[in-house]
């Protein structure tokens, strides 16, 4: 059954923060199919009037790495969707404009949700375009962006929102700010903050600037775009967390704080005929501090069709599980830890989920067992009874093989990634077919799995990579590395890649470390395929490597 947006109050051109919470509180409570649509247009969306909850969300923002006077873990949510079943949102092709910082939608235990034909864009973003127009001696000329506001007190300039205030000089060590050298618009990498080492930053007109550097100006090109912005993940894009059978469908993302699409702990989920791209009217090329699709502890299906991703702080796509490390071994149970500061707080480890035991030095096997009882103790410590506690070593770690999802990512284009194109390490079916690998400044395709930094598991079974075409990269086109520190078996099994066309150039190529049943056929490359084998079963066109 169809609902108007208009009959809740939601008007064009209006502000609809509550209006439209108003709308969804209600559908909460109607059974059966129903479908809220919105006429074209714009709507806004306030951060001062959006509710605001205790979300713990993945890869995100650590304890101790939250700014002084927030409460952590604490998140504004502009569409707050929350134990909704047979829903659909249809915005007709209409645009929520998001005025301040919050995560856009969250999407939280529920069931059968579509989002579709709508884009969503920020005001005035807290990411900001510096465009070298002149070099100096000792000065850098700047431009920057039209969307952009700032001012100045005193000798100090400032870059302004509705909710955020922020010197020129922000976070004066970092080193993940994007840049675009002049010329090669669709290549992004990190460098740190251009202005670091001036004395003096003047106005010369409107929205360009001077900076007066010590002794020497550095060595930038005319053309050269820098992008300045706030690194900590505390707003995401879409956040999706408990939920099953989610799906994206033609929904166009123009910003996001964080991670632009995040899931944990979910089932069945799609992103189908999507942009995360910038405004065809921006000048900004870079949209996502942080990845674009971020896939943790799932099950079911993740299939992601027909979409294009252009312009991300970090990877395109990364799947992945959890390593849980062993702390406690008791009598009847084991108590197991986040280890990652990043991730923690959920607890994905369900009643009847088999586990492996693993190794941290090999990363493989040592058992499996079934969970009886599961318990989050508190935001590091999850309390499991096992059906079998044989196998349990302290300091091992324990991966939940049942929240492994099928990954299909077909027809896909991306551009301008600032990291890997695709980081998969999940044990399903995966197959990654049929894209546009563009412009990738790390590998284009990753299959990691490690226990002792990121925490980040597991071992792949069955991926096949075709028909994809490959182009710039620094790296290579596919890498296998799973970060154990002992070999005595392959860590990742059962890869297939064939029928790629790579046109990388002197870059590019294979590398395969602890691998078992690895055949590449029929790929076609513009210069010699380099490729590496350590430890690995890797076949060539019919040859044993």
């Amino acid at each position: 059954m169809n609902y108007e947006g208009r009959s809740y109050d939601i008007k064009v051109g209006e502000d609809v923060t509550n209006p439209l919470q108003k709308a969804l509180t209600e559908l909460e409570n109607v059974e059966g199919e129903k479908t809220l649509v919105l006429e074209k247009g714009e709507y806004h969306i306030y951060y001062n009037k959006v509710c605001s909850k205790n979300l713990f969300i993945t890869n995100t923002v650590g304890d101790r790495q939250w700014r002084r006077g927030t409460v952590p873990h604490k998140n504004k949510i502009g569409i707050w969707l929350e134990n909704q079943k047979d829903l659909t949102i249809d915005g007709n092709g209409c645009e929520f404009v998001i005025h301040g910082q919050m995560t856009n939608i969250g999407v939280v235990n529920c069931k059968n949700v579509t989002l579709k034909n709508f884009s969503i864009r920020v005001e005035n973003p807290d990411m900001h375009e510096l465009k070298v127009i002149d070099v100096g001696k000792t000065h850098i000329d700047f431009e920057i962006d039209k969307e952009s506001r700032y001012n100045r007190r005193g000798a100090i300039h400032y870059f302004v929102g509705e909710d955020y205030q922020h010197k020129f000089k922000r976070e004066r060590y970092g080193w993940w700010y994007g840049f675009i050298a002049a010329g090669d618009d669709n290549k992004i990498v990190r460098r740190g903050n251009p202005l670091l080492r001036t004395w003096l930053i003047k106005d010369i007109e409107p929205h360009k600037i001077r900076a007066r550097y010590i002794i020497k100006a550095p060595s930038f090109k005319v053309g050269d775009r820098f992008y300045i912005f706030e690194h900590l993940r505390r707003y995401n894009g879409i956040f999706v967390d408990r939920s099953i059978d989610v799906t994206l469908d033609n929904v166009n993302q123009h910003f996001n704080y964080g991670l632009a699409y995040v899931a944990q702990d979910c089932e069945n989920l799609a992103i189908n005929n999507c942009k995360f791209a910038p405004r065809s009217d921006s000048s900004k090329l870079m949209i996502s501090a942080a990845d674009f699709v971020h896939i943790c502890s799932c099950r079911g299906k993740v299939d992601i069709k027909d979409s294009e991703f252009v312009g991300a702080g970090d990877d395109m796509l990364n799947v992945h599980g959890i390593h849980f490390i062993i702390s406690n071994i008791k009598e009847d149970c084991i108590e197991v830890r986040f280890r990652h500061h990043q991730t923690h707080g959920f607890n994905p480890l369900r009643v009847g989920d088999e586990i492996a035991f693993v190794d941290v030095s090999s990363l493989l096997e040592r058992g499996k067992a079934k969970i009886v009882e599961s318990k989050l103790v508190n935001e590091t410590t999850i309390r499991l009874k096992l059906d079998d506690m044989s196998n349990a070593v302290s300091g091992d770690a324990i991966e939940n093989r049942s929240a492994v999802p099928d990954v299909n990512f077909q027809h896909n284009y991306m551009s301008r990634i600032i990291t890997r194109g695709v980081l998969m390490t999940s044990g399903g079916k995966v197959k990654i077919v049929d894209n546009n690998f563009d412009n990738t400044s790390m590998h284009s395709i990753l299959i990691s799995d490690d226990a002792k930094y990121w925490y980040e598991s597991g071992p792949v079974n069955d991926v096949e990579i075709a028909r994809n075409r490959f182009g710039k990269v620094e790296g290579y086109n596919v890498q296998v590395m799973p970060e154990n520190t002992v070999h005595n078996a392959p860590v990742h099994n059962n890869i297939s890649i064939h029928d790629n066309v790579i046109e990388s150039g002197e870059e590019g190529g294979f590398y395969f470390k602890s691998a078992g049943n690895v055949v590449l056929d029929n790929n076609t490359s513009d210069k010699p395929l380099r490729i590496e084998v350590i430890d690995s079963d890797v076949t060539v066109d019919g040859v044993k490597k």
